[in-house]
C-alpha cells in the first residue's frame, strides 16, 4: 500500500473535479479524500494499491473534461489505512 498527496493548480474548481475524482477513486478502489483549497487549487490524497494510486495521480494531471490542470505537485506520505473516498469541505 502507498499514499500520495497531490495539489492540482489551474482551472480546477467549478468543473466537477472533486466529484469526478471521488467517483474515479472509488471505481479504482483507491481510498482517500479530495477538497478545494481557498487559493483555487484542489488537494487530494490517494491511498491503496501502488498501480491504482499511480493511475489516480496520472488522472489528476488531466481531471474531468472541463478542467485544465496546469501543475500537479505530488509527495509521498505514510499510508494511514484509510477506507472509502470522501469530498472534504474547503478549509478556511
Amino acid at each position: 500500500m502507498i499514499r500520495k498527496h497531490v495539489v492540482v493548480s489551474g482551472d480546477v474548481q467549478g468543473v466537477y473535479f472533486r466529484d469526478t475524482c471521488r467517483r474515479t477513486a472509488l471505481e479504482r478502489r483507491v481510498a482517500g479524500w479530495v477538497r478545494n483549497r481557498p487559493d483555487g487549487t484542489v488537494e487530494a490524497v490517494f491511498e491503496g494499491d501502488p498501480d491504482a494510486v499511480e493511475r489516480m495521480v496520472a488522472w489528476a494531471h488531466e481531471g474531468p473534461p472541463a478542467a485544465v490542470a496546469d501543475k500537479v505537485s505530488v509527495r509521498d506520505e505514510q499510508p494511514e489505512g484509510l477506507t472509502g473516498y470522501e469530498i472534504r469541505p474547503t478549509p478556511y
